[in-house]
């Protein structure tokens, strides 16, 4: 009978962390966790359960000692989240996998700025970068652009060491399918429009407007101009042909004859012109309509509508003189 108990109790020992271990946070977690060299297992699981990556700190111990890698838990950097079970920790932790580089891609960077950032963190060459992103040999949910100018999604990544060049971009484009949820590709859907196009307008909208409520309306008023079949004149656009950056650009450069060239050719320019950010995807899909036709951007960077040309020129001559 002592036996029988003895048993029970081991049996119960061993079946608790399993148990524990299924019982996630009741929120979503995912943190950069550091782990000192010389931190006990004990430390390091308090550390992840006052985190909120795991559960329970118990069973967390006890699974790593049924896994014989009770002290084999490495110091460094780790990327880690509460969807993850013991197991999946402890095989991280025990095996080093830590986090070697951090790339933060911010949002309205072209494919070129991406590529000279990489080479300038020592990661990959800008010409292999560049090689790779405007071959089309990787494919984008849904859609099929000629380049991946537009899809390589601002955000901050954490690589492993010695990630190849491909997995990277591998990476960022499954980021960009999962900020494009499901909700907004069908709302695209209903606007008879096509994924390329929203992004291709985002990237606009990117380059020119700070403010979200501004994007929006400045996503109406340029979406209004296709259908008037007016020339977009962003000059983002011209910005994005000139070898050398301006601040200004001038007549002779609106007629460059390039099909990215907004005031000389209608509608949307061949392709994306920078890597939009979040909000201005959402403005391109959701446009304010007004009444307005023109605006312009102030030094201070605030945004100024106009209902009439006559309007808008008295304001070029206000602000920007």
């Amino acid at each position: 009978m002592k036996i029988f108990k003895i048993l029970l109790v081991l049996l119960a020992i061993i079946a608790i962390p399993f148990l524990f271990s299924y019982q996630k946070p009741s929120t979503f977690q995912e943190k950069i966790i550091i782990i000192e060299k010389g931190e006990t297992a004990f430390n390091i699981a308090s550390k992840l359960k006052n985190q909120e990556i795991i559960n329970s700190s118990y069973s967390f111990l006890v699974t790593a000692f049924l896994n014989n890698n009770l002290k084999n838990l490495q110091a460094g950097e780790y990327s880690l989240n509460s969807n993850m079970n013991n197991n999946e920790i402890i095989e991280i932790l025990s095996k080093g996998k830590t986090i070697k580089n951090r790339i933060t891609i911010p949002e309205g960077w072209n494919n070129k700025e991406i590529a000279e950032y990489l080479e300038e963190k020592s990661l990959f060459k800008k010409q292999d970068v560049l090689d790779l992103i405007n071959s089309n040999t990787l494919k984008i949910e849904e859609d099929n652009p000629p380049t991946l100018e537009g899809y390589l999604f601002p955000d901050t990544y954490l690589l492993e060491k010695n990630e190849t060049l491909e997995n990277t971009i591998k990476i960022i484009l499954e980021n960009f399918n999962k900020k494009l949820t499901s909700e907004l590709k069908e709302d695209i859907k209903k606007q008879n429009k096509t994924i390329f196009e929203i992004i291709t307008m985002a990237s606009l909208i990117e380059k020119e407007v700070i403010n979200y409520e501004d994007k929006q309306i400045v996503s109406g008023i340029l979406w209004k101009r296709i259908e008037a079949k007016m020339p977009l004149q962003v000059d983002a656009s011209i910005m994005y042909i000139l070898s050398e950056k301006k601040q200004n650009i001038s007549i002779k450069d609106t007629k460059i004859d390039s099909p990215y060239n907004t005031y000389k050719y209608r509608g949307l320019p061949k392709g994306p012109i920078c890597n939009p950010g979040i909000e201005s995807i959402k403005a391109a899909i959701y446009p304010i309509k007004t009444n307005y036709w023109y605006y312009l951007s102030k030094p201070t960077k605030e945004t100024v509508f106009s209902k009439t040309l006559e309007e808008h020129n008295i304001n070029k001559n206000k602000y920007l003189k």
